[in-house]
């Protein structure tokens, strides 16, 4: 191979597929092989074309996941004489009930990681039903609870962090998406455990009052 042939731009068609690919959603090495030899080829051409658009590119190849962010205010170049650059990507408001179940998939994740086994983590809806029940509101009826949890794993389905394994037998079964250590950082878990104590104190005086107020009526 000569040196003109190893310095040569990569082929349009390859880099549009690539661009085009980020700006729909996450590249999972698992899931397009071989769209994802082609990121890894083309990572600095992916980065520099999707900047022109005010983007990044988050990439974990370790890990094998890919995807497309808008710079944050403080790394992007700000000139007061220009029109701000609209967001291509919008930001996504989560209740808290769906932020909460993102932080404690992310906390057992880590925990599973800690313990150095298979790094795929496959958890039963009633194990993902167990591990949030306990800071959401006692509820008598258990099927209510059970409709609302799922209703917030599905929300998590949508996002990406969560996919559902196809079961041809069995309780319904989830894997947790190793893309999520990148949405929710060791500062953000800080953050929210901070949240998380005081909603839970709320949840204590709820149900301490509740039976102090019966006694006065």
């Amino acid at each position: 191979m000569t040196e003109e042939q190893q310095t040569s731009p990569p082929a349009p068609a390859d880099l549009s597929t690539v661009a085009i690919a980020l700006l729909k959603g996450v590249i999972y090495r698992d899931g397009n092989e071989r769209l994802w030899a082609a990121l890894v080829e083309l990572q600095a051409h992916a980065r520099d074309y999707i900047a022109v658009l005010g983007l990044e590119l988050v990439m974990d190849e370790a890990e094998g996941y890919a995807f497309a962010k808008s710079r944050s205010e403080e790394d992007a170049e700000i000139d007061e004489d220009q029109p701000k650059t609209p967001r291509l990507i919008a930001r996504r408001p989560l209740s808290f009930p769906v932020s909460l179940l993102l932080a404690l998939l992310r906390k057992k994740l880590a925990e599973w990681d800690a313990g150095g086994g298979d790094t795929r983590l496959v958890l039963t809806r009633d194990e993902i039903v167990e591990i949030v029940r306990v800071f959401l509101p006692a509820s008598t009826n258990e099927a209510r609870l059970v409709d609302q949890i799922d209703t917030h794993v599905n929300k998590i389905v949508e996002l990406g962090f969560l996919r559902r394994m196809k079961n041809t037998s069995g309780p319904p079964a989830f894997e947790v998406r190793r893309i999520l250590k990148a949405f929710v950082d060791a500062q953000w878990l800080l953050d929210f455990d901070a949240r998380l104590a005081s909603y839970q104190a709320h949840l204590r005086d709820s149900a301490a009052s509740g039976p102090q107020e019966s006694r006065d009526e």
